[in-house]
């Protein structure tokens, strides 16, 4: 297996600078406007980057979560859009309202590129899997079996459950594995 490419690193004031984008973008969302333009931007945050967002709700409870592996925008320009999205466009929640973001943190994914894989290659706490059969297709990022201790192969299950596939459907190798790597960071003062 090829592994997934390094990407340059986010210092902590880069990835300071995106959660602020990433809050910035869903209240200009709430009033109904577009973000404003950075005056200055990082410049690891113009990587070209796929990126998730994800919400969590205080004491720590999923509340959305939207991503993409395409790496043609910057990645401060997907950090905007999937922070939107995942406040109102995840298909297992109703869309966040103005007055809950306050009760929310929010943690990003900074993503390398897809790389194909055997459950061999698998890594849990480093790799996040993606899985692809037809049109059915499901991903679970790094720290999802580190939360609940999965071993590999659990992980590799649970994400094509995800899929809307049988837990068991990669044994045949008719579904097609990917893992990636991600650079995750969240705002750490609002879970203080």
């Amino acid at each position: 297996m090829r592994h997934p490419p390094a990407s340059a690193g986010l210092d902590p004031a880069t990835r300071n600078w995106l959660l602020q984008r990433a809050r910035t973008a869903i209240q200009a969302h709430f009033a109904r406007q577009t973000p404003p333009p950075p005056e200055h931007t990082p410049p690891n945050a113009e990587q070209l980057r796929g990126c998730f967002v994800t919400i969590h709700t205080l004491p720590g409870e999923l509340r959305g979560c939207i991503g993409t592996f395409e790496a043609d925008l910057p990645l401060w320009r997907q950090v905007d859009e999937m922070a939107v999205a995942a406040a109102t466009r995840d298909p297992r929640f109703v869309p966040l309202q103005p007055d809950e973001l306050d009760q929310c943190v929010l943690e990003i994914s900074a993503l390398t590129p897809r790389v194909p894989a055997e459950l061999k290659d698998i890594r849990v706490g480093e790799h996040g899997i993606w899985v692809q059969k037809g049109p059915h297709r499901g991903v679970l990022l790094p720290q999802v079996a580190t939360t609940y201790a999965w071993d590999k192969e659990t992980f590799l299950k649970q994400t094509c459950i995800k899929a809307g596939l049988a837990a068991d459907a990669w044994r045949d190798g008719s579904v097609k594995i990917d893992v990636f790597k991600a650079e995750v960071f969240m705002e750490a003062e609002r879970l203080q």
